[in-house]
């Protein structure tokens, strides 16, 4: 896919930072370039779809998103997806609604994002499904 989405963790309606550990251990068994400390890193998964990520930390703020693009269809929508739950991160797609993994999530989105937002599982078919939606 050619464009961008955000995975943002939101506690009351703010942005906070993500577990950078957390972010490690997910990615790191795919990352085929670049790395957590340089800010972006190129992941390819089991049926050789890619992903570019970037994931800069921003000082004392820590790691305040994760945006993917240039992501394949298929096990890399899994890994994007594990990645988000493991992250406790909402996925915030460029162009549409905020997809999360509970219910309970909605009430820390900004007002503009809760209405809308789609309640998902943490799979590459339902990220998938979810996309095809829009």
């Amino acid at each position: 896919m050619s464009y961008s989405v955000f995975l943002l963790r939101f506690v009351d309606r703010e942005v906070v930072a993500l577990d950078t550990e957390r972010f490690r251990q997910v990615t790191e068994p795919y990352v085929v370039a670049g790395s957590s400390e340089d800010g972006f890193s190129q992941l390819r998964a089991e049926d050789g779809g890619e992903a570019d990520l970037y994931h800069e930390s921003h000082g004392e703020s820590g790691m305040l998103c994760v945006t993917a693009t240039h992501f394949a269809k298929g096990a890399m929508l899994g890994v994007l997806s594990r990645l988000a739950a493991a992250l406790e991160a909402s996925i915030v797609p460029q162009d549409g609604d905020a997809l999360i993994f509970h219910e309970k999530e909605r009430r820390h989105l900004p007002a503009e994002l809760q209405g809308n937002a789609v309640v998902i599982v943490p799979t590459a078919d339902a990220l998938q499904a979810a996309f095809d939606a829009r």
